[in-house]
């Protein structure tokens, strides 16, 4: 089962002091993930996107734990969940997909028990599998924090990233990115505005070390869906119809300007579609914002939650 084995050496991580939980979701195949704060809290569901893990929501977690419960996952593939191959013959097989990552979500969220009011937090590609379970939980999803996401289409005003193309639709992009972990330390080195620490920068990029490792990093950004035909199209297509009936609930926005995916096309959509929603947007902070003002948008999180509560 080559490339099954999860990463354990959670401890040598900056400020990611938890202790992960591990759960079978699919037959011979574990995804890890965090269960901090009070079990009778309002829970807080945290959705990471891609190159990252549950790594980047820590500082978050520090911040409201004491008074809500963070759940929050790693993607098959990601931070210290299991790396199933997904070859036609490979045994456990996972088929590295946006819906796959839904149902995954799904699994988790009911295997806790955790069917009331939840305040749902994405980031990057966590805005679309956070979204795309949310399509069958709409009333359970009472608030939202949006963090350089996106959960419509890339808008037409926004040209593809070469970054992203290179991995989507290049062979040797693909090759470099699994051999060389390329997208992981480009992130981890560009994806944000001020210098990360060493050992910050190693938690980023340390789950993908090696060709097996790095399996995940790849397989979303071959996924990512750009036009009709794409297999997770129809499902970015619901997603995008059904965002402005959130609209109704608090939501929070915090950008970072400096992203070059992320960018204000993407803050201007969920804007349009949220117009009621409390807008923190930062010149000075990228793609991993929670990296670059954490300092400001933890406490600011903080009071958003805390100024509205859910309904239970």
């Amino acid at each position: 089962m080559r490339g099954t084995k999860p990463l354990t050496y959670c401890s040598m991580f900056a400020d990611y002091s938890f202790t992960p939980h591990r759960l079978e979701v699919r037959p011979g195949i574990h995804l890890s993930y965090l269960d901090e704060g009070p079990r009778n809290g309002e829970v807080i569901v945290m959705v990471h996107g891609n190159p990252s893990w549950s790594f980047y929501w820590r500082h978050l977690v520090l911040g409201l734990r004491d008074r809500y419960r963070c759940v929050v996952p790693d993607h098959v593939g990601m931070g210290l969940s299991d790396r199933p191959d997904d070859a036609p013959s490979a045994r456990p097989h996972y088929d590295y997909t946006l819906q796959s990552r839904v149902d995954d979500l799904g699994t988790l969220l009911d295997s806790l028990g955790i069917t009331g009011p939840v305040t749902l937090a994405v980031h990057d590609w966590g805005g679309m599998i956070g979204f795309g379970w949310a399509l069958r939980h709409m009333a359970q999803v009472q608030r939202l924090v949006i963090l350089n996401t996106a959960a419509f289409p890339l808008p037409e005003v926004k040209p593809m990233p070469w970054q992203l193309s290179m991995g989507r639709d290049s062979r040797l992009g693909g090759w470099l990115i699994r051999r060389f972990n390329l997208f992981a330390r480009g992130a981890a080195w560009l994806g944000t505005q001020r210098s990360l620490p060493a050992e910050v920068r190693r938690g980023y990029i340390a789950p993908y070390q090696g060709w097996d490792q790095a399996i995940s990093t790849l397989r979303f950004m071959q996924d990512i869906p750009l036009s009709e035909g794409d297999r997770a199209w129809p499902l970015l297509q619901e997603v995008a119809r059904m965002l402005p009936e959130y609209a109704d609930r608090p939501a929070f926005l915090g950008w970072g300007l400096k992203d070059f995916v992320f960018d204000h096309h993407f803050l201007d959509g969920f804007r349009k579609a949220l117009p009621q929603a409390e807008v923190h947007a930062f010149d000075d902070a990228g793609h991993y914002v929670l990296e670059d003002r954490h300092e400001v948008l933890v406490p600011a999180i903080r009071d958003f939650l805390d100024r509205h509560p859910l309904a239970g």
